[in-house]
């Protein structure tokens, strides 16, 4: 494994972040359809950064070797 599972790590976490995120804004628009574009805006930028994390620790992983 080489000593690179925090990237393996930081990919399940994402991932779970990218659906709580994508459960949550789909259960807001449910809630408020008015608010669509705000919540859609909302949820595109989080989604991004939980999704950064991986590349910081693809980063991360690879300056170390």
């Amino acid at each position: 494994m080489s000593g690179s599972i925090h990237i393996g790590l930081a990919a399940l976490g994402s991932a779970i972040g990218v659906g709580l995120v994508g459960a949550k804004a789909a259960e807001a628009t449910g809630r408020n359809p008015g608010a669509s574009g705000k919540i859609l805006t909302a949820a595109i930028i989080f989604a991004a950064l939980a999704e950064g994390v991986v590349f910081i620790s693809i980063f991360l992983g690879k300056s170390g070797m």
